[in-house]
């Protein structure tokens, strides 16, 4: 290391004391005013300068990939992420970098690579999960080493604020300040004003089949800079190593669990999203609610796309021949981004018959007791027999795991998923729910410790022979019945964005 301290160095000494771990997993308050702030501000004037020019193609970012403080708040985010704990094809997780090679030390070499142009992404690694809802299908990720994860989150640190300038306001999936709960809400805002056509698309294998060409001539449009699209190409070819120890080379699609994928792949996407939402922009068609309304007086349909990454709907105001029409539009549109609509699972449904999307059951229904129809956000089917399944899984009749442990994993489980499901029409399912629980652990306990009921009162119930909540060690089962609903509002064009202030306007 050269004499001095490296850049790596001084900037880690900048933010934090010498006798401090290098990473805590959080950076500490001063961070702000060390490499933090200099990202920030950096990805304020790149999103300025993006959303001024539409048209501008970005030089010289080459340099800001490699950056000192790009490279430590890139080491921060993927230090910070729940996949720290799983390896590449390499065998190494974030805490051996940290134990074994030492942060400044690791990021100084992989800074020389990337600056060098030596660095080469490793083959992901494969590992295949099921899907939620028992279908008995599994979902393949790719898991990179964790250098390549650290360069992936420079090359998006870089990336994201000049592409998010180009992103509609459509598209919720991985983008910042936007959540799931988005676009079901503007399903709902739509839905209740007469978007009750609906296609509910389904992509087939999205991420594993996306073609590379298109992806790089969509990020051709924004970026110039040879060496950025070259670490970009380098990363989709870098290939996949399977469960059996083969390789397999990556001629399309960007693999699931990269953190560049997401943005990636939003970036291809964002041609569907140009293409069935021009209408809705200055100048277009459907621009303003007397251009719809006279479009609907005319007997033309009116439309809106609502997409989350690769799961979409497209709500129509008109008939059904007007979504079937739009149907074979979108195909036309993913087939030059390699994509196709599965046949099996695509569906044109009245909004009255419900659909779900993103977890949620969708529907348009009359309210009990008048004669008034609104749009009701359920929790769908599949979530709830999943959540049932884990729950059943920690709670088997055999299981010889301590009390304690068990409760503290069905409260983490349980607080999740309701924190995610509480805005859906759901009281009644949480009180189901929380019945399921109650009674899976009584009988799990009845068997661990051979109770009979009495035993199962006697240590539950108080003196006057109410329930009490059951507990180990200090740990209570949390009652989902106690969880607040609340209707999650429509935000529309009002998400702010992240660089629109930089941390220094914060401080």
């Amino acid at each position: 290391m050269a004499k001095g301290g490296s850049g790596i160095e001084k900037l880690l000494e900048a933010v934090m004391p010498k006798d401090a771990p290098v990473n805590a997993g959080a950076w500490p308050e001063q961070v702000p005013m060390g490499p933090l702030r200099k990202v920030s501000e950096m990805q304020a004037k790149l999103h300025r300068w993006a959303a001024a020019d539409p048209g501008r193609r970005f030089d010289d970012l080459f340099n800001l990939v490699h950056d000192p403080a790009t490279l430590i708040v890139a080491f921060d985010r993927v230090a910070g992420n729940t996949g720290a704990r799983t390896a590449g094809v390499d065998g190494l997780t974030v805490a051996d970098v940290e134990e074994q090679i030492g942060i400044p030390g690791f990021l100084d070499d992989l800074r020389a690579q990337v600056k060098s142009g030596t660095f080469r992404p490793l083959p992901v690694r494969e590992r295949k999960i099921p899907k939620p809802g028992g279908s008995g299908k599994v979902r393949r990720l790719g898991i990179p080493a964790v250098a390549d994860r650290v360069v992936q989150a420079a090359l998006k640190l870089v990336l994201e604020p000049i592409f998010e300038a180009d992103f509609l306001p459509v598209s919720y999936g991985f983008r910042p300040k936007r959540r799931a709960h988005d676009a079901v809400a503007e399903i709902h805002q739509f839905g209740t004003r007469g978007y009750r056509w609906v296609l509910d698309a389904d992509v087939e294998a999205a991420f594993d089949s996306v073609s590379h060409s298109v992806l790089m001539d969509r990020v051709r449009l924004r970026v110039k800079d040879k060496r950025v699209l070259a670490l970009v190409k380098a990363f989709l070819k870098a290939g996949i190593l399977t469960e059996l120890g083969e390789y397999q080379d990556t001629h399309t699609g960007t693999p699931q669990g990269g953190i560049l994928s997401p943005l990636i792949f939003n970036v291809a996407m964002t041609a569907l999203d140009e293409h069935l939402h021009r209408p809705w922009l200055h100048g277009g068609a459907m621009a303003t609610s007397y251009q719809r309304a006279r479009r609907r007086r005319g007997g033309l349909p009116n439309w809106r796309i609502v997409r989350y990454c690769d799961d979409f709907v497209i709500l129509v105001h008109g008939t059904r021949d007007d979504v079937e029409a739009l149907r074979d539009q979108t195909a036309q549109v993913l087939a030059q981004l390699g994509l196709r609509l599965s046949p099996a699972k695509t569906r044109v449904v009245q909004m009255s018959d419900g659909f779900d999307f993103l977890g949620f059951h969708i529907r348009w229904k009359r309210k009990m007791g008048t004669n008034k129809w609104y749009v009701y956000t359920f929790i769908a089917d599949r979530p709830i027999r999943s959540l049932k399944a884990k729950i059943r899984t920690l709670t088997h009749r055999t299981s010889q795991q301590d009390r304690r442990t068990v409760l503290i994993r069905l409260n983490q489980i349980m607080r999740g998923w309701a924190n995610y499901f509480k805005h859906a029409v759901c009281k009644h399912t949480l009180g189901n729910l929380a019945d399921f629980v109650w009674w899976r652990v009584v009988r799990w306990l009845r068997t661990l410790h051979r109770w009979g009921w009495k035993d199962v009162r006697r240590h539950f119930t108080l003196p006057d022979g109410r329930w009490k909540p059951i507990a180990a060690d200090g740990i209570e089962l949390f009652n989902l019945e106690t969880v607040t609903v609340t209707r999650y509002r429509y935000r529309g064009n009002t998400i702010p964005s992240p660089w629109t202030q930089t941390l220094t306007d914060h401080a």
